[in-house]
Parts: C-alpha cells; structure tokens; sequence
C-alpha cells in the first residue's frame, strides 16, 4: 500500500503521543541518505501531492470521498485479516474477514462501512508487523523514496503487502495505476490539516517523524504480544 509520510506521523501521533525532536536514534545508520530521500518526499509533497490533495478535497463532495476512502479500506481489511491470523489472532482474524464479506454484499463492494455500524471493529496489522511478531528485529531506519519512513522488516513487509494487494493485479495498468493514484490522494486529502501539525511542531522535521514512526511502530509490535483471543480489548 502507498504511504505518505504526513500519513505516518499523523498516526504515529495518534497512536503513541508526541515523539521525541532531541534525542539520537542509534538504529539509523544511513541518516545522510535518509535526510536526502526525506527532503526529496518532502519537496515532491510540497510540490505536487499536497496541491492535487487540496483540490480533491476542495472539489470532490464529502460523501464521495467518504465512499472512496471505505471502497479501498475493504480491500485492504482482507490481508488485514490474513495477518492477524498469522500472528496467532484467529477471532480479529475472522472478524477482519467479517467486515470485508459484511461490507462487500450489505455495504455495496465496500462503499458503506456496514461493518463497523454493527460493531465490528477495524484493525491495524501489516507483515511488517507479523515478521515482528514472528520476532524478526526492525533493522535499520530507511527513509523510502514516496513511500516514506520504513525499516528494513517493515520494507520487506512492504513488498509482501504491495504483493498481495489486490489493486497490484487489476487489469489494464491504466486502471491499477488510477486505482493507486486515487487511492494515495485520499489518504493525503485526509491529512491535509493534521500534517500541519508537523510543520508547526517540529524543529527538526526529519527527526519528528524518525521518532514518531519508530514509536508507533515498536507500540503496535508490543499491543500484538500482549493480546491473544481470550482478551476483550
């Protein structure tokens, strides 16, 4: 799945508090290239994806957006499901699958989120996050180029996702590569303000968002040990 960098600090702020902008991080070794990729993102950002971003927003009605952004959450929900049962979490497992059968039939090929009306909760799980459960180290921070922050397992999970994602084999390319584009609009159109917060908050943005990912990724690796599926979250 394509992911912008403004997406991830805002769910690492979300999920793990504010990150540290001082303290060193010893896992990034490759900081000089990171800081080169991370300005390059930045700049293609600035540039490009924020304006076409902003007119999405400004132009496409919000009900038509919301229905976008819960069409390619469905499809999403269903390696969602895959990876929680291979970390060993069958009931979020059956329930991710649950939304996606519940939302692809009542809720129109997942254009309404039924499932989460009926309670059905939406769940966070990658294989970046199995190869952690799995007890695969993180590796070296990597700062990917469009992508944004990364590690070495959560770049090897990237692969496995962009693999199985079922947008990757839609036909022609013409479609996929709209598909995606749409797809990567409406997840920036959505952080239009909340990015700010990293542009108003940060002395040094580049280790704002270093910190934050890492944070959030190391919380979501201890979340998945600490549940199993006789715990009511």
């Amino acid at each position: 799945m394509l992911r912008s960098s403004a997406a991830i600090v805002v769910l690492a702020l979300a999920g793990a508090g504010c990150a540290s902008t001082k303290s060193a991080e010893p896992g990034d070794p490759l900081e000089p290239m990171n800081r080169a990729i991370f300005s390059f993102n930045d700049g293609l950002d600035e540039a490009i994806v924020r304006p076409v971003a902003t007119v999405y927003r400004d132009h496409v009605h919000a009900e038509i957006r919301t229905r976008v952004r819960n069409f390619f959450s469905n499809i999403g929900d269903v390696f969602i499901g895959v990876n929680d049962i291979l970390q060993g979490k069958f009931r979020h497992g059956f329930e991710d699958e649950m939304r996606v059968v519940f939302n692809t039939t009542f809720g129109l090929f997942g254009l309404h989120d039924v499932a989460s009306d009926m309670g059905i909760e939406k769940r966070k799980a990658d294989f970046g996050l199995t190869f952690g459960r799995w007890g695969a180290g993180e590796g070296p921070y990597l700062v990917l180029p469009i992508l944004g922050p990364s590690t070495v397992r959560d770049s090897a999970g990237w692969a496995l996702d962009l693999y199985t994602d079922p947008l990757s084999h839609a036909r022609p390319i013409a479609l996929r590569n709209s598909a995606y584009a749409l797809r990567f609009t409406s997840v920036r159109a959505g952080l239009l303000d909340a990015s700010r917060i990293l542009e108003e908050a940060a002395l040094d943005k580049y280790i704002f968002e270093r910190e934050a990912y890492l944070q959030y990724r190391r919380n979501l690796i201890r979340d998945a040990d600490s549940q199993d599926d006789t715990k009511s979250e």
